[in-house]
């Protein structure tokens, strides 16, 4: 049974002691949760250790970085890599995020080496792909998906790829007002399991877990979750109020 994972990604969001205090709310707000289901913090690096020491104290819980680096190791002034998040403690990074991709300019090539370097470090990639606006208008949404799958991950053995968890965001629908219906959504990682399939066979497609990063909020994440390829979110403002996030969880 592959798992359901509900992801909060922080972004740059909140002070030290807002972001332990809304760790501390969420774990103590978490009931016991079936094994396949797994809670996910990707905090500002800054408060790693802390929220780390948080989410230790509930089983479900994990906590990922939001980004790491395209190197190993050495004179790169600011950067942290997958090697120092693991040696941390750190067991997630989200990789290829749509604003990584368009404010930073990450293209497929050195999310390649992004995912081998956290796949080398023992982290488990969350990546990330989806189209913008002008891409699903012009009804090249699945090519455009495709492609980035296929350049960044489709290089990895049929054991590496079992250790990558994909986020479909569909980047015209996060923060523009407008919204993916549910069955949008389903089509999406359906097509996502299918390229998974056509690469990996269907048994490994099957294993994989596929998150919806498209504003999934306590009100519409029942019906997300309902989908039979939806296999949990990637949260973005929704996850920086305990309550709201605890919702999404109930719904999984």
């Amino acid at each position: 049974m592959r798992k359901t994972i509900i992801a909060g990604n922080w972004k740059m969001n909140l002070h030290h002691a807002a972001a332990v205090q809304l760790a501390s709310d969420i774990r103590s707000g978490l009931p016991s949760l079936k094994e396949n289901i797994q809670v996910l913090l990707c905090v500002p690096a800054l408060y790693l250790d802390a929220v780390s020491a948080e989410a230790s104290q509930h089983p479900s819980m994990a906590t990922g970085a939001q980004n790491a680096a395209a190197w190993k190791e050495g004179a790169y002034t600011g950067e942290i890599s997958s090697f120092q998040l693991a040696s941390s403690g750190v067991r997630y990074t989200i990789l290829g995020h749509s604003e990584r991709r368009s404010l930073f300019g990450e293209g497929d090539d050195i999310l390649k080496t992004k995912v081998d370097l956290a796949l080398e470090a023992g982290l488990t990639p969350v990546f990330c792909c989806g189209e913008p606006k002008e891409v699903r208008e012009a009804g090249r949404h699945e090519e455009l998906t495709g492609a980035q799958l296929r350049n960044a991950l489709f290089h990895l053995t049929a054991d590496q790829i079992q250790n990558i968890v994909i986020a479909y965001e569909p980047v015209w629908a996060i923060g523009t007002g407008l919204t993916a219906t549910a069955q949008q959504a389903q089509d999406m990682h359906a097509f996502i399991r299918r390229e998974l399939a056509s690469r990996y066979g269907e048994e490994i497609a099957s294993s994989i877990s596929i998150l919806y990063g498209g504003s999934m909020k306590a009100s519409n994440a029942a019906e997300l979750l309902s989908m039979p390829d939806v296999d949990g979110g990637l949260i973005g403002g929704a996850s920086l109020v305990a309550s709201e996030f605890l919702s999404i969880i109930s719904c999984a």
